[in-house]
């Protein structure tokens, strides 16, 4: 099965990513071969995919009317990983598992953003349920801005399992929520094996991935509306960690966070 990957940004992370089967580059025929289209046309060229000039509105269909840019790429299904590359990819890098687990998010704009700060971030990989959520569809590609293309993200039947599978491995669920009484995220030491979890966009975290947790934090507010949306939380939570890690990975690494309190035994 075959779906199109639009956009600037989207297409030619999927060419530099190099891990689909692609068919076609399609160009609208008003379009020139300059800037960033040029530069995706050259790099199709160089891998020997084939570029077609068609009319914009064939471009229209195959985006189902989203923002293509004037460009869109046929290529093969997502190549979705497993747990145990996720798990090997950190431990290649000698670096402690870091991952992100999504519960039921919806909403491609929210998921594809979430993917490009997990991939600014350095995330081993991420883990979302099969049934009842957004899949690595093209909208979520072009929200991402190509990001997915060089992430590893596993689909799983039960995330409830996936997260009591990944405690075995001694890696520690963290979820994002916003019941009161909860410790701020600045009071836990995030620089440990981490999976942090989050919640579908106005439902949050289900009961039993929340009992599933080894620990619930919150991020903290001073403004008058009493939430934040998901892709924000995630966002911060995600930076929050790397910041813990002492910017790990990063060239100019060198402001570590300081010492914060350790979380409680399991």
């Amino acid at each position: 099965m075959t779906e199109f990957i639009y956009g600037h940004w989207a297409t030619l992370e999927t060419l530099r990513a190099g891990r689909r089967k692609i068919d076609q580059l399609l160009i609208s025929e008003s379009a020139e071969e300059k800037g960033v289209i040029g530069e995706i046309v050259g790099m199709a060229r160089e891998r020997g995919v084939g570029v077609k000039r068609v009319p914009k509105r064939i471009l229209d269909d195959l985006s189902n009317g989203a923002n293509h840019q004037s460009i869109a790429l046929r290529v093969s299904e997502y190549p979705y990983a497993t747990m145990d590359s996720v798990l090997d990819t950190a431990q290649k890098r000698g670096e402690k598992p870091f991952l992100l687990l999504l519960d039921l998010l919806k909403d491609p704009q929210n998921v594809g953003a979430l993917m490009r700060v997990a991939d600014a971030v350095g995330v081993h990989g991420i883990v979302m349920q099969e049934r009842r959520s957004v899949g690595i569809t093209p909208s979520v590609v072009n929200a991402s801005s190509g990001a997915v293309e060089h992430l590893r993200i596993v689909q799983v039947n039960n995330l409830v399992n996936a997260m009591r599978d990944l405690k075995t491995a001694d890696v520690w669920m963290i979820g994002l929520d916003t019941a009161p009484n909860l410790p701020s995220i600045d009071k836990t030491d995030l620089n440990m094996s981490l999976g942090l979890v989050l919640g579908s966009e106005g439902e949050g975290l289900r009961r039993l991935v929340r009992d599933t947790c080894d620990l619930l934090l919150t991020l903290p507010m001073r403004g008058m509306v009493a939430s934040l949306n998901v892709a924000t939380v995630g966002s911060v939570a995600l930076y929050a960690a790397w910041q813990a890690r002492g910017w790990q990975g990063w060239a100019q690494a060198g402001q570590a966070a300081q010492p914060a309190a350790p979380p409680p035994n399991r």
